[in-house]
């Protein structure tokens, strides 16, 4: 047993000393104290320990008719009578846990149709426990049947997480699920989650982008949705609202389409380069306009204030201006920001004063 003391199991342990002296009691056919010193070059001493040794592994046991006199056993007898009681105990223990394992799952059942009409008791949930909102995914994608609807916001996505992430949509597709994902722009310019995206479209995901998108968002099945909580305690991670209540979930589902319908189809391609470079830079440009700071604007577009502030400056160049204010003013006169606004079929702001 690797890592564990005989002593802590009741064991003595038999070392090198021991097994000598075992061998010339072999040999003389009885332990006999003088010979086996004499022999071995032992102190009386050494000898008697080695005994107490032998006694405890049972290698060394009373002659029948003469208690006094010790004789060697078999390993393989002596090995029967040491570890018999723990061998017995050991498979009495595997028993009484199969049984309880047993007996417990036999409740599952119970506990199926006891959550299920739970679910139709409690549409909403808040949980602030963010470990238990993870088990809670879990167990939804485990137990999801035919669709998952995400929304990933914040650009690319923490290299760390795709393996999981891989692992779980293959095991999801792999079941027939269909799997739709919307991302913003930015992500496609990290090559880790380009690399995610190429394994899980070439298994059957479907994935897009937007400019801009709303909060974080999971739906199961079209009957189960998470939701980041909105406040949450210092660092911790946030945990999540669960919607049950199924007018709800059916208008986050209808929130989802509108977007997905909207949005890019996220084809990477390794020989080329991402092309939404001007996609990034048009909604620099529109959410600029409105007046929103640089904070404001990469927190939207789910990018670094660093990027987005490089963005401007490419932008400001490009437009010949030399600040930001200049640079609105020569969109304004170009008419490129109308001709944005009508690709994407928004209005244009009415004048002030109207």
């Amino acid at each position: 047993m690797a890592g564990i003391e005989y002593s802590a199991l009741g064991f003595d342990e038999l070392d090198d000393l021991s097994a000598s002296a075992y061998g010339q009691a072999v040999r003389l056919g009885r332990f006999e104290h003088e010979a086996i010193a004499a022999r071995l070059g032992l102190s009386a001493p050494e000898v008697e320990r080695a005994e107490q040794t032998l006694r405890h592994l049972r290698l060394l046991q009373p002659m029948p008719g003469e208690p006094t006199a010790l004789v060697p056993v078999g390993p393989d007898a002596a090995a029967a009578d040491l570890v018999g009681a723990a061998e017995r105990q050991v498979r009495d223990l595997q028993q009484a846990i199969t049984e309880v394992r047993a007996k417990l799952l036999s409740l599952t059942p119970l506990y199926f149709e006891g959550r299920r009409e739970r679910n139709r008791l409690e549409a909403f949930d808040l949980i602030a426990d963010a470990a238990l909102v993870q088990s809670m995914i879990d167990e939804r994608r485990q137990l999801c049947r035919s669709e998952v609807l995400m929304i990933q916001p914040g650009g690319p996505r923490p290299s760390q997480v795709l393996p999981a992430a891989r692992e779980a949509a293959q095991e999801l597709l792999e079941r027939g699920v269909r799997m739709r994902t919307l991302y913003q722009h930015t992500a496609r310019s990290d090559l880790p989650t380009r690399a995610y995206v190429r394994d899980v479209t070439a298994a059957g995901a479907e994935i897009r982008t937007a400019d801009e998108l709303i909060d974080r968002l999971f739906i199961y099945d079209r009957e189960i949705a998470f939701l980041p909580e909105r406040t949450s305690c210092g660092d911790q991670p946030p945990g999540a609202a669960v919607v049950r209540e199924p007018t709800l979930v059916s208008f986050l589902c209808q929130v989802f389409d509108y977007l997905w319908d909207s949005a890019t189809p996220f084809e990477p391609d390794t020989g080329k380069a991402p092309t939404t470079g001007d996609d990034v830079k048009h909604s620099i440009l529109r959410l600029m306009s409105k007046g929103y700071k640089d904070e404001m604007v990469a927190r939207r577009l789910g990018m670094s204030v660093r990027t987005c502030r490089r963005h401007i400056a490419e932008i400001t160049e490009e437009l010949e201006a030399t600040s930001r204010f200049q640079a609105g003013f020569n969109v304004a006169r170009s008419g490129m920001l109308d001709g944005l606004l009508a690709e994407q079929h928004v209005s244009p702001p009415e004048p002030a004063g109207r």
